[in-house]
């Protein structure tokens, strides 16, 4: 017996180039905390918390992946994040 794997609607398959995608935060001397907290909040959908997380990720180790996901899901976030003078980049 065989079993058939489900897949969600609009899902890549693992194989597929865009999948895996990650929207990655660079630190930077300029932005305070609390503006980059409301940005992920925002603009990625963190809650208070995994905001202040990641924000402090990125301050200490330079960088922090924000949200993983499809170029065509993650470039519009980038888009916004970059116009609000944010240090970001798609890997």
């Amino acid at each position: 017996m065989t079993t058939k794997e489900k897949k969600l609607p609009g899902s890549h398959p693992v194989d597929s180039p865009d999948a895996g995608k990650k929207l990655v935060l660079f630190n930077d001397d300029v932005n305070t905390f609390e503006f980059v907290i409301e940005t992920l909040v925002e603009v990625c959908g963190h809650d208070l918390y995994q905001a202040e997380n990641c924000a402090l990720i990125a301050h200490y180790k330079g960088k922090c992946t924000v949200k993983k996901g499809s170029l065509e899901e993650l470039m519009p976030c980038r888009e916004e994040m970059i116009l609000r003078r944010l240090t970001v980049e798609i890997q």
